[in-house]
């Protein structure tokens, strides 16, 4: 569980949510035509602009957000060098059914293991790693497609509300449903966009980043270990993915 990124979305639920109660009732925020118009109206404009199955992979990427799971890289490194030191020892096939902790390393090992060259194992493995970060910002894509839509949609139910509103000037029962209508579509864009759409559209795209530098670690050390370099060697050339004030010498 990403805890940033649930803190941040409850934490900003819980501001605006105490801002409407401290200010009166808070019934007078919710308006189902407003509702409607924002968050169905903005669903279907953002299906206009991608596939139907793009689109409703959506949803299992959003969870990336939240359930994500960082691999520390100082640990992969190390878990890395175990592997490097193995096969320098007993050849590749010692690395066999070794149980690693990354999808993308285990898939990389078992080539080594099954004897494929080494450009066969670097174009597989970057092709893989490419699609996984096309898919990611695919994603992404879309929360940002439907944060730019939820505004425009709020101000379309505003627009509808005012000319309703002007429409019904001498009936003065119809002008407070009118203005609610206007005022509340844009707040609910708003809201949307900003506090949920565009902050896990963020989050989405750093999380690929993070995860394409992982791979590019991990395709870099296959490469090696089947050329058979020095672990020591492999190891400094790794903690070069870390900060600078974190690469420490191995004992």
């Amino acid at each position: 569980m990403d805890i940033a990124t649930l803190l941040g979305l409850v934490g900003a639920c819980i501001v605006v949510g105490a801002a409407i109660v401290l200010g009166g009732s808070a019934g007078m925020f919710v308006d189902v035509t407003s509702i409607l118009i924002v968050l169905i109206g903005s669903t279907f404009v953002t299906l206009m602009q991608y596939p139907l199955g793009q689109f409703l992979g959506a949803g299992k990427v959003a969870g990336k957000a939240f359930m994500f799971k960082s691999v520390p890289v100082d640990a992969l490194i190390d878990e890395i060098y175990g592997l490097a030191d193995e096969a320098r020892k007993g050849g590749l096939l010692s690395l066999e059914g070794k149980e690693v902790s990354h999808p993308f390393l285990s898939k990389g090992i078992q080539m080594l293991v099954d004897g494929h060259d080494s450009t066969v194992v670097k174009n597989q493995l970057s092709k893989d790693m490419n699609q996984a970060y096309a898919r990611h910002n695919g994603g992404a894509k879309i929360f940002k497609a439907f944060g730019d839509v939820a505004p425009a949609m709020g101000m379309i139910g505003t627009l509808v509300g005012l000319v309703q509103m002007l429409a019904n000037m001498s009936d003065p029962a119809a002008i407070g449903p009118a203005m609610a209508i206007a005022l509340l579509t844009t707040l609910y864009g708003a809201m949307v966009a900003n506090m949920v759409c565009l902050p896990i559209q963020a989050k989405l795209n750093a999380r690929a980043d993070e995860e394409l530098i992982c791979q590019q670690l991990i395709l870099d050390a296959l490469v090696a270990i089947q050329s058979g370099l020095n672990p020591r060697v492999l190891d400094g050339a790794l903690k070069t993915y870390m900060p600078e004030g974190k690469r420490l010498e191995r004992e």
